[in-house]
């Protein structure tokens, strides 16, 4: 039974809630609090919906379920406001599209004279399943974000805005040593810390990937609302 860890995951991702104010909320102790996360004990029926209710899970996840994602290349994860951007995308379609991608929007700020190109991307959704099953496709956008106050008169260039929006992030330490794993387990925690929390995802999600120290980092943003 992996209820133990669960709890204390649980408990964590929810604003890092203490033993004592859960066991205030669910009337009793905070030593039984303490027991159940060690597994020397396990809270009757009643308790164990009202846990479900309160962390938004499954009695079937809280009691049997794997919750918990643990690497020590993620970050904490936290809520940030971005002010509004204005952006210029790209999207590529084939067996491996992100450097394309990128490729074609770092040359877009160079015609554009950007001389520190702010680039960030998502995966492309929209894909037949033939594509996917047939040909092993899959699509990214790798987008370019405008300097504020700049204007493109350009007309074949489409310029898309987000408004001013809180998002949730997570920042992955050296992502490329192991990348499907290291960014799909991100994001799925990102989307575990909302549903714990009640946040509304906004259906817009980004990464960007940054140095400091000589260390690669990836930093994914996932919009709520």
């Amino acid at each position: 039974m992996n209820f133990g860890t669960n709890i204390q995951y649980l408990r964590m991702m929810h604003k890092n809630m203490t033993q004592e104010e859960l066991a205030n909320l669910l009337g009793v102790s905070r030593q039984t609090i303490s027991k159940w996360e060690l597994n020397q004990g396990n809270p009757e029926l009643s308790k164990i919906k009202e846990i479900c209710s309160l962390f938004n899970c499954s009695s079937d996840e809280l009691l049997f379920g794997n919750i918990k994602i643990v690497n020590k290349a993620y970050s904490e994860i936290e809520i940030e406001t971005l002010e509004a951007f204005e952006y210029i995308k790209y999207t590529v379609i084939s067996t491996e599209p992100e450097d394309d991608a990128i490729y074609r929007i770092r040359q877009l700020a160079t015609k554009l004279n950007i001389d520190k190109p702010k680039v960030i991307g998502w995966d492309f959704p929209h894909l037949s399943q033939e594509q996917i099953n047939l040909y092993h496709m899959h699509g990214y956008t790798a987008a370019l974000v405008l300097p504020n106050g700049m204007e493109i008169n350009n007309k074949a260039l489409v310029v898309e805005e987000r408004k001013t929006q809180s998002y949730v992030t997570i920042t992955i330490n050296n992502p490329m040593n192991n990348p499907f794993h290291l960014i799909s387990n991100a994001y799925k925690s990102a989307f575990q810390y909302m549903n714990v929390n009640r946040y509304t995802y906004d259906h817009f999600a980004f990464e960007s990937l940054f140095q400091k120290n000589n260390i690669e980092y990836m930093k994914l943003f996932v919009a709520i609302k």
